[in-house]
């Protein structure tokens, strides 16, 4: 009966489902102390997370709850707001709170982060990157390459003046990459770079640093931004300034967004698969706690999404 409830992967689907029945029809609740002391687990694995403001976060979250419910885990969440000390208390808290295992964002952390879960032999699991050569496993995309995709479509397109709303750096390995990624594609095709400027990923921010592209002497004439929240700040402030898009601007985002497909005009960006990254966490994590073999990493894909707000410069188009 316990396995069954436990969500075991040894227990006949059938007789896991009669197992629940029972115990319903009885109102039996399990006692997950009593499991922990048994297997010498607390049953509940820990995520850190660099916000909750962003529903890209939000996705992956649900993902890795949803399948460490269905192995009878629990999930404790924890926010770094992007900075490296509060990421190591986050990490000693859900130590102290007898975790199984963390699930981290990123690839670069405080030394001290790795101090910590080396001391209780700790699984752990980066997302959002697939840095081979981490100290931890890994399941994400390459953002640089990502990044480099969509700026050589925006090249391609024909825009020469191409500037970069970009997420704050420091600290920020997926930004630092993505920056990286930008810089790349232009290189490539002899193209330099209008600027590149940094923002902390709100609408406000993304609107502050638009106006102040669209203000120069050289105003670009696409921009391409760290990640849609800052895109939609991008858009408003096009929209306030009287700035056709993508008439007379293109705009790019990248996380793919419910909202990105429904904003006017919709956003061109780069789909990031969140939710599998949060269910393919979990998958290796519980592996790991089973003694099964678990894969060092995970690359997935980021796919670019084309919607409206991009297009040909206003020069080419005519020219056609």
């Amino acid at each position: 009966m316990s396995r069954a409830l436990a969500g075991s992967a040894h227990v006949r689907a059938d007789l896991a489902a009669r197992g629940r029945q029972a115990a319903a029809q009885l109102g039996y609740v399990p006692d997950r102390r009593a499991r922990a002391l048994v297997q010498r687990r607390s049953c509940t694995i820990g995520a850190i997370v660099p916000t909750v403001d962003n529903a890209i976060f939000a996705r992956a979250i649900q993902a890795l709850q949803r399948r460490l419910d269905a192995a009878g885990y629990r999930l404790l969440l924890a926010t770094s707001e992007y900075d490296a000390g509060r990421e190591v208390a986050a990490v000693q808290a859900l130590i102290e709170h007898g975790v199984d295992g963390i699930v981290l964002v990123g690839a670069e952390h405080h030394p001290r982060v790795a101090e910590l879960v080396a001391s209780r032999a700790m699984p752990v699991v980066d997302t959002w990157t697939n840095a081979a050569d981490g100290p931890h496993a890994s399941v994400g995309f390459d953002n640089r390459d990502a990044m480099r995709r969509m700026t050589a479509y925006v090249a391609d397109l024909g825009h020469r003046r191409i500037a970069m709303i970009a997420g704050v750096a420091a600290g920020n390995d997926r930004a630092t990459a993505r920056i990286a990624g930008f810089r790349d594609a232009l290189a490539r095709r002899g193209i330099a770079p209008v600027a590149v400027v940094e923002r902390a990923y709100t609408v406000p921010d993304g609107r502050a640093a638009a106006r102040a592209l669209l203000g120069r002497r050289d105003r670009p004439t696409a921009i391409v931004c760290g990640n849609d929240i800052l895109a939609f700040g991008a858009l408003a402030e096009a929209h306030a300034m009287g700035i056709r898009v993508p008439g007379s601007l293109s705009v790019t985002g990248f996380d793919d967004l419910d909202f990105a497909s429904h904003v006017i005009p919709a956003l061109t960006t780069m789909h990031v698969p969140a939710a599998e990254m949060g269910r393919l966490a979990a998958e290796h994590l519980l592996a790991r706690l089973e003694g099964r073999d678990a894969a060092g990493g995970v690359t997935l894909d980021a796919e670019l999404i084309v919607r409206a707000s991009s297009a040909p410069p206003a020069r080419r188009r005519s020219a056609r």
